[in-house]
């Protein structure tokens, strides 16, 4: 995945003096008030905001994703309070509007704005990779959720802190993002057709500035804290079967996380292409990551991976991300939920749960499900994991054959265990099992308060707006 607003230096006469190419620059930041940063900021206000530190602390109560995903807990950095919608109700009408007459066209829509872009910031071009299927259209689905959001702070925040923490990777700057909107509400302009209007533009306007407000000062914040990358390299490697590899890391810095966080990663054979992957295991000592990779059929960076990384190969990291983290002071019995190749971030939380003490929890259930019974990776090790853990039961399923005590649908096998309304659900797997266990774990009366997962990059607005994410997209680990 490329950057949104990648990093190209200062104006030209910065940039000489640093010595950099010849070619001009994005933004300019040097104060002489004459370049793009300086004459845009007037249509994208949200330079001026306040900074973090001007405003009183207002903790959310609900944390991220409160609808459909779990809240933040205060183990997870990086969320910030907003005391109210920073944009008025009649924008939000507008913009809303709006997102109906576009939402058919987002795949066009999105490469008309990056041809703005790269027309406008030929520069820029290299920063992203040359394959822009994934990009475009997940590009344009972010902006878009921000948007919808701007009547929710919580979420709001949460989702745009989260993309500008990412984005610092690819040297995103503050000044950057006043560029993407003039390319995106160009791009909004054209597909909109007649319903585009001054004052739906100026709704518009405002309604990104406040996201990208967010947006750049959780960056800020978040680089007073940790590097924008941490280098590493592979220091194992096993193949674990049916296209699986075993990968151990060893970053030059100590990389912190929480178990159940997710890490992008960038390879050198596919440079520009960052894909998500789960440690399959508690923070250790070492700093040490080992993730479990899945090559999928033209996934370059997975393929890579698993067929092409031999030890000592760099990779960069990205920070941890994600909410899908354990809750402090636990009274509820857990419940796990792993489909195909989910189960590395769910392993990784029953290692907490074995490594901190169960506690008051009487019952931590675990079920994996697949396909078929070859695609169980994993459930021998996890079956291992109950026979030392006195309170882990495990549960396998598989959806497309036919095995005694096996058959059947995760949603299917958690119906027939249940119920679960005192539980603490984790649920990590592909979209499609995710949706079905979510709404089978609602029906049978679990709070969605206590249902946990990550929505990954995949906005609630993917249904209307276009086709699933590729396989390399979602495959995890």
């Amino acid at each position: 995945m490329g950057p949104l607003w990648p990093d190209a230096g200062c104006c030209p006469r910065t940039a000489s003096a640093r010595g950099s190419s010849a070619l001009p620059s994005l933004l300019c930041r040097c104060g002489n008030g004459s370049c793009l940063a300086s004459t845009m900021t007037g249509r994208f206000d949200f330079m001026r905001l306040p900074s973090l530190h001007d405003r009183p602390p207002e903790p959310a109560e609900g944390g991220s994703w409160a609808a459909t995903a779990s809240p933040a807990p205060p183990a997870v950095p990086g969320h910030i309070a907003v005391s109210r919608p920073p944009v008025s109700a009649e924008d939000i009408a507008l913009v809303r509007a709006s997102l109906e007459v576009v939402g058919p066209y987002v795949a066009e829509l999105a490469g008309h704005f990056y041809s703005i872009l790269f027309a406008r910031y030929p520069q820029v071009r290299d920063l992203f990779p040359a394959d822009l299927d994934v990009q475009r259209e997940r590009l344009v689905r972010g902006l878009l959720r921000i948007v919808e959001l701007v009547d929710d702070p919580d979420n709001l925040v949460a989702f745009c802190s989260r993309l500008g923490r990412g984005h610092r990777k690819f040297g995103t700057q503050s000044a950057h993002y006043p560029a993407v909107g003039e390319c995106l509400l160009q791009a909004l302009a054209q597909y909109a057709g007649p319903a585009w209007s001054p004052a739906l533009e100026a709704a518009w306007q405002r309604a990104y500035s406040a996201a990208a407000g967010v947006m750049a000062r959780a960056a800020e914040e978040d680089a007073r804290e940790r590097p924008a990358v941490w280098d590493a390299h592979i220091v194992e490697h096993v193949h674990r079967g049916n296209g699986i590899a075993e990968i151990t890391v060893q970053p030059q810095q100590p990389y912190p996380f929480v178990a159940g966080q997710y890490v992008t990663v960038e390879t050198p054979w596919a440079p520009r292409h960052w894909r998500q992957y789960s440690p399959a295991h508690a923070p250790r000592p070492s700093s040490e990551l080992t993730f479990h990779v899945r090559a999928v059929p033209g996934g370059k960076v997975s393929n890579g991976l698993v067929h092409h990384a031999r030890l000592g190969d760099p990779l960069r990291l990205g920070p941890p991300e994600g909410d899908m983290v354990l809750r402090p002071n636990r009274q509820r019995d857990l419940l796990f939920v792993a489909g195909g190749t989910g189960l590395a971030p769910i392993r990784a939380l029953i290692e907490e749960v074995a490594r901190d003490g169960v506690g008051n929890v009487q019952e931590v259930s675990l079920f994996i499900g697949a396909r078929t019974a070859d695609e169980l990776y994993g459930l021998n090790d996890m079956l291992r994991m109950s026979q030392r853990y006195h309170w882990l039961r495990v549960r396998a399923a598989v959806s497309h054959e036919r095995i005694a005590g096996l058959e059947g649908t995760l949603p299917e096998v958690l119906a027939e265990f249940g119920p679960w309304y005192r539980h603490e659900a984790y649920l990590c797997g592909p979209p499609q099992m995710l949706g079905d266990a979510v709404q089978a774990l609602r029906r049978h009366g679990v709070p969605p308060q206590h249902i946990h997962y990550d929505p990954w990059d995949t906005p609630v607005l993917t249904a209307p707006l276009g086709p699933p994410p590729s396989d390399e997209e979602t495959d995890e680990l």
